[in-house]
């Protein structure tokens, strides 16, 4: 082994001798954040519009769902069989 190569196990790599860079986002106000916008690629525009309109969508057919049906279980029924407790519900089963 040389000697050399034992001695730059001590040595700083080059990584730890640079500055720290500084964050991106770090103290950007909302107008600042907004013009990081324009740096988006143009091929991924369509794929953020087809993203969002299916989150709507879903959001949408979900709240619809949740307020136009009236078989869904809200909130629990039967409470007095509940407090029983899992004797009696194995029994029924």
């Amino acid at each position: 082994m040389y000697a050399t190569r034992a001695l730059q196990m001590f040595r700083p790599t080059a990584r730890l001798m640079r500055p720290v860079p500084k964050e991106e986002q770090s103290a950007h106000t909302v107008s600042q954040r907004l013009r990081r916008l324009r740096k988006i690629p143009p091929e991924l525009i369509p794929l953020g519009v087809v993203v969002g309109f299916a989150v709507c969508a879903a959001g949408y057919s979900s709240m619809r769902h949740f307020l136009v049906d009236k078989t869904i279980r809200l909130k629990r029924q039967n409470r007095a069989a509940d407090s029983h407790g899992d004797s009696h519900a194995a029994g029924e089963h």
